[in-house]
Parts: structure tokens; C-alpha cells; sequence
């Protein structure tokens, strides 16, 4: 079997503040262990099923804050940002057999996490697909299918994890955490290790096919900036219209193409 991760932070056990989320802060130390600690224990999990590989991309900020030395010795794993359009899903294609995700966090405008953004905590206000919210799990998920690999995992805040469902009720979710206004109540962070293990297992159990998840034919994208010159500035990429003063619009039947415009703009 071979796995792909996609690792981030805000969505980790017990984080609830930006500046544990930096890696130049002391106080990011103690949640970079743990969110290593998450990542490591989905690989114990993969590993029941004999893993010949397992590709972790640390997908937060610098892309430097998993250790690798705590993690099996067959996980490769992707540092910094390859720069290209799958950003935090760099180095999948369709020869993995799932993939799973660990340390997600709700959307931007969501209510589910002190923390809640996508993918810039500073730039948009929110990103729509279709008509909804797009957290970056939703468009990573959608990278996944992209490339037929099935979603089978996903760890993170309460709101998150039930939204995932919507894409596969058959998704294995773990939830760490529960955001209330800019609070979080969090499980133990042993609890939290103990049981991304055991879903992880769940996960990769059985008929990987139930993961898959089916791309929509169309994409309508609406992404509001917080800033008016940031969406004037975006409407001249190809494709990209200005519907206010802050909001552009995007369309394409190509999930790729979405992809290279976020990378872009």
C-alpha cells in the first residue's frame, strides 16, 4: 500500500492562538511536537497494512514544522513549497492508494475553530465553491479525487469534520477539538494520538473504493478578499471576473486549471 498526508496545524490537538502556530515563536514549539506526534500515529495506523511508502507533506507556513526523525522510516516526507499549483498537496498523483489528512481546520467566515482561514489568514475573506464554503480540505479533497486517489481519513475540529461528510459520508473523521468564539475545547492530546491511530486503521480497512469522492463537472469559484485592490488586481488573471468592489469569480470544468488560478492570485 502506499499512503499520501497532508499535514497542517490549526486544526492539531489543543491549539488555539496564531502564535502557536509560528515557527520562530516559543510558543510553537510544544504544538509542532504534537502535530508530528498526529502525523506519526495516522502512520502507525497506515503502517497495520504494510506500507511500502508513506508521503507526508507538511503543508503549514514554512512547511517546516513536522520532525522527521520521530516518524517511521518509511515516510518520506516534503519540506517547504514546491510552487507549484498543488501547494499543500505537492507530490500526489494517482499511483497512492489513499490519502489522508491531519491537523485540518474549518474555513474562512467559519465558526468552527479560533483559527479558522483559507489558505491566507490575511488575504481572503472567504473562497465559495459551487456555493459553498471551501475550506482547504474541501480543496485538497477535490485535489485527491483529481486524481482518483480516495479520501479515506481526515482529523481536525468539530465543524470540519462534519462538513466533510458531505463530500463521502464514508470518510473516517477524527475530531480533537471544538471551537467556541476565539476558544477551543480540546480532547487529551494522548486521547487525540490514540484515536487518529485507530481511525486511520478504520480508514484503510476493506474496499478503499468507498473513499472515492466525485468531482463536480463544473466549478463556479467566488473568492472575497479583504482588500478591494487585492480583487482588482486578481481580475485581470484569464478567466477572472469582478463582481465588487472585494469579489472575483472564476469558472472552469477543469479542477486543474481552479488549481493554477488560486496558485496565481
Amino acid at each position: 500500500m502506499k499512503v499520501y498526508i497532508s499535514s497542517d496545524i490549526e486544526g492539531t490537538c489543543g491549539i488555539v492562538n496564531w502564535e502557536e502556530t509560528n515557527l520562530d515563536y516559543p510558543l510553537g514549539e510544544y504544538h509542532k511536537i504534537q502535530m508530528t506526534k498526529e502525523v506519526k500515529s495516522a502512520c502507525d495506523g497506515a503502517n497495520k497494512y504494510n506500507c511500502d511508502l508513506i508521503l507526508v507533506k507538511d503543508a503549514h507556513g514554512s512547511a517546516r514544522s513536522i520532525n522527521p526523525a520521530l516518524l517511521p522510516q518509511n515516510v518520506n516526507l516534503i519540506r517547504g513549497w514546491t510552487n507549484n499549483p498543488l501547494i499543500m498537496m505537492s507530490g500526489i498523483d494517482n499511483s497512492f492508494d489513499a490519502t489522508l489528512f491531519i491537523g485540518y481546520h474549518s474555513g474562512a467566515s467559519e465558526d468552527g475553530n479560533p483559527l479558522s482561514h483559507t489558505m491566507n489568514s490575511s488575504k481572503y475573506d472567504y473562497v465559495k465553491i459551487n456555493g459553498e464554503i471551501a475550506t482547504e480540505f474541501m480543496i485538497n479533497a477535490y485535489t485527491s479525487a483529481y486524481y482518483n486517489v480516495p479520501v479515506a481519513f481526515l482529523s481536525g475540529d468539530k465543524l470540519l469534520c462534519k462538513n466533510a461528510k458531505k463530500l463521502n459520508p464514508n470518510i473516517i473523521t477524527v475530531t480533537v477539538s471544538k471551537g467556541i468564539g476565539n476558544a477551543s475545547l480540546s480532547i487529551h492530546p494522548e486521547v487525540a494520538l490514540k484515536n487518529i491511530q485507530d481511525g486511520v486503521e478504520k480508514a484503510l480497512s476493506g474496499d478503499l473504493s468507498r473513499h472515492i469522492i466525485k468531482l463536480p463537472k463544473l466549478f463556479f469559484i467566488e473568492i472575497k478578499f479583504k482588500n478591494h485592490y487585492d480583487a482588482y488586481k486578481a481580475s485581470f488573471y484569464p478567466g477572472c471576473q469582478l463582481l465588487n468592489t472585494q469579489t472575483i469569480s472564476f469558472e472552469t470544468n477543469d479542477y486543474y486549471e481552479f488549481l493554477r488560478m488560486f496558485l496565481f492570485i
